[in-house]
């Protein structure tokens, strides 16, 4: 009888590009360059790794649509460590997740468990320009929209407070995830118009929850942020569900 194994699934084996590609990266950590510093040659790491020119030309190739090496061309050319942006990022990620038909109750299950924290941890430390930006932003809903035009620009905007918040955020993780998160939700919302037919609850709630959110943040309050950050992604959830369940042409159960 075969050894027992805890995979489910074989894992699928790496080509040589790939095996190559993982080297070069770990070879980039272990030697401490940073974006911007310049990688061995080709003839260098033919010979570091033992390949062909094509192999090493493809893991390079991979690397690049990785975004974490950037080539150059003409004199001081070469190919150099590349940092990856947020945007980058995240549009890779949602390139994961585009086949995965999430759910608005998929998106409000991680909003609920990290947002109140999030605003826990903000209060007493948002510079004043924040919170006027903040302010504005949510001045942009704070009426009820004219057309089914505004309505979708309004739910956007709302959005976007969260994603302005999280990008103050000093844990770099907790602010990308709550980010893609809020992004991923801006997508769902566009793609599957869950600003139709308009919400005025949905709309006045989220407002009345962000001015609320405002002053515990202004006052350094991170009890009252965490509670009020809680309510509003409870009662968004359940609003937001709702919207999808009239897109989808049915009704969620009790």
């Amino acid at each position: 009888m075969p050894p027992a194994t805890t995979r489910s699934k074989t894992e699928p084996r790496l080509s040589r590009p790939e095996q190559v590609a993982r080297k070069i990266k770990d070879a980039v950590v272990e030697r401490g360059l940073r974006p911007g510093d310049r990688l061995p040659s080709e003839a260098e790491m033919m010979a570091e790794f033992a390949m062909s020119k094509g192999t090493i030309r493809e893991a390079m190739r991979i690397l690049e649509a990785q975004g974490l090496v950037k080539s150059r061309t003409g004199p001081g050319g070469g190919v150099f460590v590349h940092e990856v942006g947020t945007e980058r990022a995240r549009a890779l990620l949602s390139n994961y997740f585009w086949f995965r038909d999430l759910t608005i109750a998929d998106v409000y299950q991680m909003r609920r468990a990290m947002e109140p924290e999030l605003a826990a941890a903000l209060a007493g430390h948002l510079e004043e320009p924040v919170l006027a930006e903040l302010e504005a932003i949510a001045a942009r809903y704070a009426a009820p929209a004219a057309t089914i035009e505004e309505e979708r620009d309004q739910h956007v905007a709302s959005l976007d407070f969260h994603a302005t918040l999280a990008r103050q955020s000093d844990n770099p993780l907790l602010g990308f995830v709550i980010g893609f998160t809020v992004s991923l939700l801006t997508e769902i919302t566009l793609q599957r118009q869950l600003y139709e037919p308009p919400n005025e609850q949905l709309r006045a709630t989220g407002h009345d929850y962000h001015c609320r959110l405002l002053a515990a943040l202004r006052a350094g309050d991170g009890g009252a942020a965490r509670a009020i950050m809680k309510a509003h992604m409870e009662n968004a959830w359940s609003l937001m569900g709702n919207q999808e369940a009239l897109a989808l042409g049915r009704f969620l159960p009790d």
